[in-house]
């Protein structure tokens, strides 16, 4: 007997904390349903495709690297924000539809409630150039934040301005330039994951109020969150925006809300 399933896809996968998520709150709930992983390579995903429309019991998947910007030739539809970043990290099944939508920004949002009311706060610092930065800075934009773009070169600067379409202060150079007082602090980059030399920033400039948001989660705390702790700086670690993001997934895969009052022992589980 089979039972409905989502997956995440990529290349590598095994490291992913997904299934963890997705099959911890389907637990919760009692929905007899699963969450898979399966290794999906570049040259692979037209195929994956092609079977996964034929599986009554496929629900959808969610989409990592390297395959981010490259399944939008396989689906029916695209959501106007996974269209604008131009990289989708969720495929789901709409009746004969396959539909693909982008959750990165809303799951990096999510820690925000309430932390920003007053306009004069909406300050932003971001550092990278990258894809997710993309999505995040969109999501800043549409939060009515100034925002402030610390890349590597003025190519890269350039080229981020363009996918974003819309004003930025740009400001290329060295990632760890001298700050300007931000209420808001984030780094994009892989710099401070598990492997890679830390960012190199510092973090005088920075008033008490600022927030420090890092959204590597391995480690969790990295060297900068590390430092923003130390200078009494409130932070916001990589698993809030992994969760968020997921809870967005989730509702539109199996169709009711991520039980969200399980997060302090799910956050024990993702971090054991």
């Amino acid at each position: 007997m089979t039972r409905p399933y989502a997956e995440v896809i990529g290349d590598p996968i095994a490291q992913s904390k997904s299934p963890l998520i997705h099959n911890f709150w389907l637990g919760k709930l009692g929905i007899d349903a699963e969450y898979r992983s399966r290794r999906v390579s570049a040259l692979a995903a037209a195929d994956y495709f092609t079977q996964v429309r034929a599986d009554a019991d496929w629900l959808g998947c969610n989409v990592t690297m390297p395959l981010k910007g490259l399944v939008g030739g396989e689906i029916d539809r695209i959501d106007r924000s996974a269209a604008k970043i131009s990289a989708i990290n969720t495929v789901v099944r709409e009746g004969d539809v396959l539909a693909g939508y982008n959750s990165d920004g809303a799951g990096f949002l999510e820690p925000f409630e309430g932390r920003f009311d007053d306009d004069r706060r909406r300050t932003a610092c971001l550092m990278g150039t990258g894809g997710a930065a993309r999505s995040i800075a969109i999501a800043l934009l549409e939060a009515e934040f100034n925002l402030t773009v610390l890349g590597r070169s003025q190519q890269r600067a350039a080229d981020f301005a363009l996918s974003i379409g819309a004003p930025l202060e740009i400001r290329p150079g060295a990632i760890g330039d001298p700050l300007i007082d931000p209420a808001l602090l984030v780094n994009t980059t892989s710099l401070g994951m598990a492997g890679q030399p830390d960012l190199p920033v510092s973090l005088d400039s920075l008033g008490p109020d600022a927030i420090v948001y890092d959204i590597v989660y391995s480690p969790l705390e990295t060297p900068l969150l590390a430092a923003a702790r130390q200078r009494g700086l409130a932070t916001i670690d990589g698993l809030q925006m992994l969760v968020g993001q997921a809870a967005v997934a989730f509702e539109k895969f199996f169709g009711v809300q991520a039980p969200r009052q399980h997060d302090a022992e799910l956050r024990e589980r993702l971090v054991a």
